[in-house]
C-alpha cells in the first residue's frame, strides 16, 4: 500500500498541511505570549503610575502618611496586588494585607516617592534621577505577580488557553484536510487508474482499449496520446495481418501457376514448348519482382538502403520515365505532359532509384486513368528543394483512403488483382525511396476528379 501513488499523495498533502499548521501554531503562540506580556506590563505601569500619583498628592495635601492604610487596602483589593508603602526611613506605613505595618522593610523593585520642596510639586517619573529640591517621602512596593484566585487574570495567563484552542482547532483542521486530501487524491488518480487498466488490457493484446477522460490538462493530453497510440497499434496489427495474407496470396498465385504447368507437363497434358516456357518465365519474373520489392521496402524502412548518389539533372530522369511509360499511356488514350522549370538546379540523387520513383508514380497514374485523361508532371525549385508533382485527371480516391495509400499491399479498389492493381507495394516503395533521399511526399485527391502526388528532395 505504501508504494501506491494515492498513499504517497495523501501523505504529501497531510505532511504539507501539518507543517504549515505547526508553523502557524508556533508563530501565533510565541507572538501571543510576547504581546500579552508587553500589554500586561504597559497596563500595570499605567495602573501603578496612578497609585504613585495619588500617594504623592495625598502626602502633599496631608504632609504625612497618616490615614493612608485604608487607601492602600482599597488599591490592593482593586488591583489584586500586595501593595506596601514605607516612609523615608523604610518603615512600613501601610500594607494592603495588614501584615507588615511598623516593620522595617526593603526589597528590590521599589518605586521611590519624592516631593520637591522648592516647587511644592512631586516627581512624576519614578525612574528619573532626583532633581534639585527633591525630598524622599517614601517607597512604594507592588507585587508584580497576579494571584491565582484573582478575579481578572493577567493577560499572559491566556496564552495556554490560546495554545489549547490552536491545538484542538489544528487537530480538527488536520482531520478535515485528511478527508479532503483522500477525496482529491482519488479524484486526481481516477484518470490515471483508467489509463493503467487500459494499458494492462493493451499489454494482454486487447488493442481495442481506449481511455475516456474529459480532462483538458496533462491527463487529458496523456489519454489522447494513449488513444492515438492504441489506434495506431490496432491499425498496424491489422496491416500486419493483411500483409501476411497478401504476401501469401501474391506468392501463392505465381507458385500455383508454375506448379500447375509443371504437373501438366509431367502428365503430358501440356508440351514443354516455348509458349509454356515463356509463361513459366513470366510467372517466376513476377515472383522475383515481388520478393525484390519486399526486400527493397524493408531496407528502406530500416534506413539501410544503399544509394549511389550523383549530381544529376532531374529533368533527364523525368523525361526518361515519361518515355518508358509513354507507350502504355498512348495505348489507353492517356496524354502525358511535362512542365519543367528551366532554372532547376542539379540534385544529389541515385538515378536508378529516382527513376523507380517516377516509374511507379506514373504507372499508378496510368492505371487509375482512362481514355481522354491527362497526366501532368511538374518540377520547380522552391526554397532549397526541388518539388515534383504528378497530377492525373483519373478516378481519384476518397479522402478517407488517403492516409493508407503508402501502406504495404494497400489497394483503394479491393477488387483489383495483381495484374490490374499491382502488388500494392509500389507507393510504399516510392515513399521509402523519397525519404531515403532526405525528402518528403504527400498526396491529395478528389474522388472522380483525379489525384496529385507531390514530393520534394533537397537541391
Amino acid at each position: 500500500m505504501i508504494h501506491r501513488l494515492q498513499f504517497k499523495l495523501l501523505v504529501s498533502f497531510v505532511a504539507v498541511i501539518a507543517i504549515a499548521m505547526g508553523m502557524v501554531f508556533i508563530f501565533v503562540s510565541h507572538n501571543a505570549q510576547s504581546e500579552f506580556q508587553q500589554f500586561g506590563m504597559q497596563y500595570d505601569e499605567a495602573r501603578f503610575g496612578k497609585v504613585e500619583f495619588e500617594l504623592n498628592r495625598y502626602y502633599l495635601e496631608h504632609g504625612n502618611w497618616g490615614g493612608i492604610q485604608s487607601l492602600v487596602e482599597q488599591w490592593g483589593n482593586l488591583y489584586d496586588r500586595h501593595i506596601i508603602l514605607t516612609d523615608s526611613a523604610h518603615l512600613v506605613v501601610a500594607d494592603s494585607e495588614n501584615i507588615l505595618q511598623g516593620q522595617l522593610y526593603t526589597s528590590y523593585g521599589g518605586r521611590a516617592l519624592s516631593v520637591n520642596t522648592l516647587t511644592g510639586g512631586y516627581n512624576q517619573d519614578s525612574g528619573s534621577s532626583p532633581s534639585a529640591g527633591d525630598t524622599l517621602i517614601g517607597t512604594l512596593y507592588i507585587d508584580s505577580a497576579t494571584p491565582a484566585d484573582a478575579e481578572f487574570p493577567a493577560p499572559a495567563s491566556l496564552t495556554p488557553s490560546i495554545e489549547r484552542f490552536l491545538f484542538w482547532g489544528g487537530g480538527l483542521a488536520l482531520a478535515v484536510a485528511l478527508l479532503i486530501s483522500w477525496f482529491l487524491s482519488r479524484r486526481i488518480l481516477s484518470p490515471v487508474q483508467s489509463i493503467i487498466q487500459a494499458t494492462e488490457g493493451l499489454s494482454r493484446g486487447d488493442l481495442s482499449q481506449r481511455v475516456m477522460i474529459a480532462d483538458k490538462g496533462e491527463l487529458g493530453t496523456m489519454a489522447t496520446a494513449f488513444n492515438s497510440m492504441a489506434g495506431e497499434l490496432e491499425h498496424s496489427r491489422k496491416l500486419q495481418h493483411n500483409m501476411i495474407a497478401d504476401i501469401a496470396h501474391e506468392l501463392r498465385t505465381p507458385l500455383s501457376n508454375i506448379n500447375g504447368y509443371l504437373e501438366a507437363v509431367q502428365d503430358g497434358v501440356v508440351k514443354p514448348d516455348m509458349p509454356t516456357i515463356n509463361t513459366l518465365t513470366e510467372e517466376t519474373r513476377l515472383l522475383s519482382r515481388l520478393v525484390n520489392d519486399l526486400q527493397e521496402l524493408s531496407l528502406a524502412e530500416i534506413g539501410e538502403l544503399r544509394l549511389q548518389k550523383t549530381r544529376s539533372d532531374i529533368r533527364d530522369v523525368i523525361q526518361q520515365s515519361i518515355r518508358a511509360i509513354g507507350r502504355h499511356a498512348r495505348t489507353k488514350g492517356i496524354k502525358i505532359k511535362a512542365v519543367l522549370g528551366q532554372s532547376l538546379p542539379l540534385v544529389n540523387i541515385d538515378i536508378q532509384r529516382m527513376g523507380q520513383v517516377f516509374n511507379n508514380l506514373l504507372e499508378n497514374a496510368v492505371t487509375h486513368s482512362e481514355n481522354g485523361d491527362t497526366i501532368t508532371v511538374k518540377a520547380e525549385y522552391l526554397s532549397g528543394f526541388v518539388e515534383i508533382s504528378i497530377e492525373d485527371t483519373g478516378e481519384g480516391m476518397p479522402e478517407a483512403e488517403l492516409k493508407y495509400v503508402f501502406d504495404r499491399f494497400y489497394r483503394v479498389d479491393k477488387s483489383r488483382s495483381r495484374h490490374t492493381g499491382g502488388s500494392g507495394l509500389g507507393l510504399s516503395i516510392v515513399k521509402g525511396l523519397v525519404e531515403a533521399h532526405g525528402g518528403t511526399i504527400r498526396v491529395s485527391s478528389t474522388a472522380g476528379k483525379g489525384t496529385i502526388f507531390t514530393f520534394k528532395i533537397p537541391a
